[in-house]
């Protein structure tokens, strides 16, 4: 399959049950925990979300895993970036579907790993005082620890590489104590162990306001992805929407825009990210966020304008990050739903596949 883009899909875990989510929220919960209970909190709202011929599956389950793999390679998506948790001191967590993945040697799809460096709290749930799982740097020792657990993925022949070099992602680089120092400490830990070094990405995020990292290419990063909601926002609307939500008790609430990537920032470096939509108020309800208007063919729009955007980069480098596989409870999917079906994957084949 000749591909225009490299799509890479972000990919939750959060689909079986372990015993911390078991004490926070409730025997059994995972996140179709969230999808299922979603209700419409506005007219023209459309909750619940619900999944289609996938259906409310279990990750520890193979055949599941199979089955996105085979959707995924069919419509164009070359790896899952798996959602990776190291709390720091050797904490992990919703680590078994990707152990299992490297263990069994199966599905066959490549993958790469997201280091979501971030500490947990309650804030999707109504609860952003309560600290569930504090995010940690204790130092170079701990580094050399993570880069240990995570080598063995480096090594498999699935994991995704530019120039031989296993990519690896960073969700918050601006959190990191000093983003330069871990970034050599990584790169001569890399080719210690015999690999050429690894293509280190960072996240650049910005949800509609100011960007939160921008010295990416200086801290040693190989690249950025810009982060930044679809949305149609003319000049001073959210700051009226927060305003009505104070008053109402409502979601922000804005259009979903079909153009967002010629608003991108750009550079040789900067990689651009297309979410299908956003709608989070299964996890944080009346203080959510939600786009509204979303179709597979407005999404489409946008990653051909993604794909324009990359037409000019090394192969290798063609990057067109997805926000998401399976973020079902942030209403960010490419799998099959009940409304769309397949909608999504057929609106990235169409782009992504040169047929």
């Amino acid at each position: 399959m000749n591909r225009r883009a490299r799509a890479v899909a972000f990919y939750l875990p959060q689909y079986f049950p372990i015993p911390e989510n078991d004490e926070w929220w409730g025997p059994g919960f995972t996140e179709w925990t969230n999808v299922a209970r979603a209700r419409r909190l506005f007219p023209g709202h459309h909750q619940p979300t619900l999944p289609g011929e996938l259906g409310f599956y279990d990750l520890r389950v193979p055949e599941t895993r199979a089955a996105q793999s085979d959707l995924a390679l069919a419509h164009g998506v070359e790896a899952f970036a798996y959602w990776h948790y190291w709390f720091g001191h050797g904490r992990r967590i919703l680590d078994r579907p990707f152990r299992e993945v490297l263990t069994s040697g199966e599905p066959g799809i490549s993958f790469c790993l997201a280091w979501a460096n971030q500490t947990w709290s309650g804030i999707w749930h109504g609860a952003g005082d309560r600290v569930l799982l504090e995010q940690l740097y204790p130092g170079p020792e701990d580094d050399r620890a993570h880069f240990a657990t995570v080598l063995p993925a480096f090594r498999d022949e699935r994991y995704l590489r530019v120039d031989d070099r296993p990519v690896f992602y960073v969700f918050r680089p601006e959190a990191l104590p000093e983003p330069a120092a871990f970034i050599d400490r990584w790169q001569a830990m890399a080719r210690a162990a015999g690999l050429p070094g690894l293509y280190l990405v960072g996240e650049m995020s910005d949800a509609m306001g100011i960007p939160t990292y921008t010295t990416g290419e200086r801290d040693g990063f190989d690249a950025t992805v810009y982060m930044r909601l679809p949305a149609s926002v003319p000049p001073g609307t959210r700051l009226r929407m927060r305003a009505m939500r104070k008053v109402l008790g409502g979601p922000e609430v804005y259009p979903y825009s079909e153009s967002a990537l010629r608003h991108h920032l750009t550079g040789p470096r900067v990689q651009p990210v297309v979410y299908p939509n956003w709608d989070n108020t299964p996890r944080s309800r009346r203080g959510g966020l939600v786009l509204t208007g979303s179709t597979p063919e407005k999404f489409g729009r946008n990653v051909r304008d993604a794909v324009t955007l990359l037409a000019d980069r090394p192969d290798s480098e063609r990057f067109l990050w997805i926000k998401s596989w399976n973020e079902w409870a942030e209403g960010n999917h490419l799998e099959p739903d009940l409304e769309h079906g397949r909608g999504w994957l057929e609106a990235l084949r169409e782009e992504v596949v040169d047929v």
